[in-house]
């Protein structure tokens, strides 16, 4: 019987005596960071490709009548700012991401607030809670448009509202669609401002505690302070998203009746995707992504004096 040995080089090399250790070639070491970076660099051309050739479209004469597509520089922007539907479209985003993000922030605080205080039904309403979240806008946009129906609706039946009360009606449909976003995007508020309440340090309320200090007192001026930043990335994030709402908007009302719920986003697709008309659909959005960046810059700056002065460096 043939015996086989390791070869002198294999034995001792590496650590203890074990296996020896494997040199990686500089070059490929030099490359590996690069390489990690593909991911990102990929993710950043989806995104940067699509919107710098929508934003190009914004100065083209460019729809399905105008086979070759013709540059006209400021004339879009132009024209779209002096369309009185376009200011309404802002009109109607405006009031719908204020009010929104408003009711949100409330009813989010106060059931974090109440859940930060209750015990296992507090545990077991946190599960119940993002039930919503878990629900497609689109989905959850047929849900309540099967409810706000006059006639078999069961909001009217169990409101006893009867069947003439029409929660879509022209001047009811944008309190109605921000009635659905409430219901869905409440939790995600309640959610996020819970976890900064369980993250807030103890000894200030237990100090406050053995001096006597009443529970609206810490609130006023321990807890609130504290947890305002966590507020509003909160505020920051819904506003954000409520001023591109689009989804469940789309299918309760598709803009109408009217206009009285036609966003920015419905404008942008009905003049591109129903009218054709490309190059005007892309310039009501730039002119959100403006709307947007501006809005969230100044927000954003916000945060960072609420940051600075919740961590006692306030300038």
């Amino acid at each position: 019987m043939s015996t086989t040995t390791a070869p002198p080089e294999a034995e001792g090399d590496g650590p203890g005596g074990g296996a020896p250790v494997r040199r990686v070639p500089a070059w490929r070491r030099g490359l590996r960071p690069y390489l990690l970076s593909v991911p990102a660099v990929l993710v950043i051309a989806g995104i940067l490709y699509p919107f710098a050739l929508g934003a190009y479209y914004a100065f083209l004469d460019y729809a399905a009548v105008v086979p070759e597509p013709v540059f006209v520089g400021l004339r879009n922007i132009t024209g779209t700012l002096g369309d009185p539907v376009f200011w309404s479209s802002v009109r109607v985003t405006a009031t719908y991401a204020l009010a929104a993000t408003a009711v949100e922030t409330v009813l989010g605080v106060g059931i974090a607030l109440l859940l930060f205080r209750a015990g296992l039904v507090g545990r077991l309403l946190e599960r119940l809670l993002i039930l919503p979240l878990m629900i497609a806008p689109v989905i959850a946009g047929v849900i309540w448009g099967l409810m706000f129906n006059p006639q078999f609706g069961v909001l009217n039946h169990m409101l006893g509202l009867g069947s003439t009360f029409d929660w879509l009606s022209e001047d009811r449909a944008l309190w109605s669609v921000m009635l659905v976003d409430v219901w869905i995007f409440t939790p995600f508020v309640a959610v996020l401002v819970l976890a900064g309440l369980r993250s807030l340090p103890r000894e200030p309320f237990e100090a406050s505690d053995v001096d006597g200090a009443g529970w609206f007192y810490m609130f006023r001026r321990l807890m609130l302070p504290m947890m305002w930043p966590y507020i509003l990335v909160a505020v920051i994030f819904r506003f954000m998203d409520s001023l591109k709402v689009f989804d469940h908007v789309y299918v309760l009302t598709a803009g109408g009746p009217g206009g009285a719920t036609r966003t920015l986003q419905i404008g942008a697709f009905q003049n591109s995707i129903t009218n054709l008309n490309f190059s005007l659909g892309s310039t009501y959005m730039l002119l959100l992504w403006v709307i947007v960046f501006i809005t969230a810059r100044y927000l954003v700056a916000v945060l960072g004096r609420a940051q600075r002065r919740a961590a006692g460096s306030e300038d």
